[in-house]
């Protein structure tokens, strides 16, 4: 298999990374996930991650907390999970950076783009992580903006589910799984596989979207290779 595109970005939800226990990480997906992103760097693919923190904590969580500090302590929940994929690739040989959207020096560097964009030359997967350093901004905008600052070829989606469908296919067994659309259809339609936000800066910046599931066998290579029959994609 030959990649189709030199530099991605790929979005993990914090939530995919605890499997089936839905809390904290399951070192079995993660180590899934690291040899498939060890076998797209050796085929010469400069890979960026973005990881949300759902696993460790999403949004209020059912409490009346400040907006602003609930999504601060989800900025800290990503971190952890950067921290932990960090981890497991260097094991695998591949050098790692962490970036942060805020400062923690002596975790990780700051986002820089011009070093970010040095890291990917000398080989090195980065994670960029802490969102976009703003409340009322999710991990999926943050996907989004750093894959259009790093100039990525695509940006890749992996949820729980293998595609984009017109209703939930967990609850609907007659739900159609859409094969392409635009990022007009995810505004138009209300179609909640991206926020509003991400589409639109994707959109505007002419990035296409692959949305496909995590859980499909060798799906991020395959996604690499631009393999027709994984996933739904956005442009």
């Amino acid at each position: 298999m030959e990649p189709k595109y030199k530099r991605i970005l790929l979005k993990l939800s914090g939530e995919a990374l605890a499997g089936d226990q839905h809390f904290g990480l399951n070192h079995e997906v993660i180590d899934g996930v690291v040899d498939q992103i060890v076998k797209v760097h050796e085929m010469g693919v400069q890979v960026g991650l973005v990881i949300g923190g759902g696993n460790f904590w999403r949004g209020r969580q059912g409490t009346n907390m400040d907006r602003t500090t609930a999504d601060h302590m989800g900025m800290l929940a990503t971190v952890m999970n950067s921290l932990a994929m960090m981890d497991a690739i260097e094991q695998r040989g591949i050098p790692v950076r962490i970036q942060t959207a805020l400062d923690m020096i002596s975790l990780a560097e700051p986002f820089i783009l011009r070093k970010a964009l040095r890291h990917f030359e000398m080989g090195r997967v980065v994670i960029f992580a802490c969102g976009t350093g703003n409340p009322y901004c999710s991990t999926d905008t943050a996907a989004a903006l750093r894959a259009c600052e790093i100039g990525a070829d695509m940006l890749l989606m992996a949820k729980n589910v293998n595609g984009i469908y017109d209703s939930d296919p967990k609850t609907n067994h007659n739900a159609k799984k859409y094969e392409m659309l635009r990022y007009a259809d995810i505004i138009n339609r209300n179609l909640k596989v991206i926020d509003f936000t991400a589409a639109t800066m994707c959109m505007e910046n002419e990035v296409p979207t692959l949305a496909f599931g995590l859980g499909e066998e060798n799906s991020i290579v395959r996604a690499v290779c631009g393999d027709n029959s994984i996933g739904t994609i956005i442009r």
